[in-house]
């Protein structure tokens, strides 16, 4: 039994927009930076991040109404998501070494935990925010540098509240205050590349 509330489920939307404004600018910024198959594999696994965010958003808005508890919602967002941060952290990874082949890292097929999520989540992070500061160091704002670790620190702090017992209003609260913390960071972090002239920099 969660003790979600309408309030907490509408709360929950609001790091999933600022995700989403984030993720707008980095890849108008980076498309004409990146190979095609690098923004395609940055693309998609931003995507899949988004999605993630906004399903179990929804499912706990759904069971905070009454209205059902849309388990799947909830138990999907874990594999969406790390699979999302590692296809993104890729890509942005294959921007700076242009890379011929990407390789595509899936679960395997039979494979029913969920430790394996947990490095793909943690690796793919960290690729975005590490490339994120070289961007920063590259533009002359190394000032952003910090934000974006401090991002990281959020995201790794949301990761392991989510591990613990997630049926609590107040603890459901903490990680919601956690988890916007992080994308505000992450919007200050972009937006500040973004008015620093990332999409006409010119990588070396």
């Amino acid at each position: 039994m969660y003790e979600f509330s309408v309030l907490m489920g509408l709360a929950d939307f609001v790091p999933v927009a600022l995700f989403a404004v984030s993720m707008v600018l980095m890849q108008r910024d980076l498309y004409n930076k990146m190979p095609k198959y690098a923004f395609a594999c940055f693309a998609a696994g931003t995507i899949n991040i988004l999605i993630a965010g906004f399903l179990k958003a929804a499912w706990k808005l759904l069971y905070a109404a009454g209205l059902c508890d849309f388990l799947v919602l909830n138990t999907m967002f874990l594999p969406t998501q790390s699979l999302g941060f590692l296809l993104a952290g890729l890509g942005i990874i294959l921007m700076f070494t242009a890379l011929k082949k990407a390789a595509l890292a899936v679960a395997p097929p039979l494979f029913t935990g969920t430790l394996v999520f947990i490095p793909m989540m943690v690796l793919g992070l960290g690729a975005i925010c590490a490339c994120l500061s070289v961007l920063a160091a590259k533009l002359k704002k190394k000032a952003l540098i910090p934000v974006f670790v401090l991002c990281f620190v959020c995201y790794m702090g949301m990761g392991y509240l989510a591990s613990r017992d997630g049926s609590s209003a107040a603890m459901n609260w903490i990680e919601q205050g956690v988890n916007t913390v992080g994308q505000l960071l992450l919007l200050v972090g972009v937006s500040g590349l973004h008015r620093a002239g990332l999409r006409d920099y010119q990588l070396s």
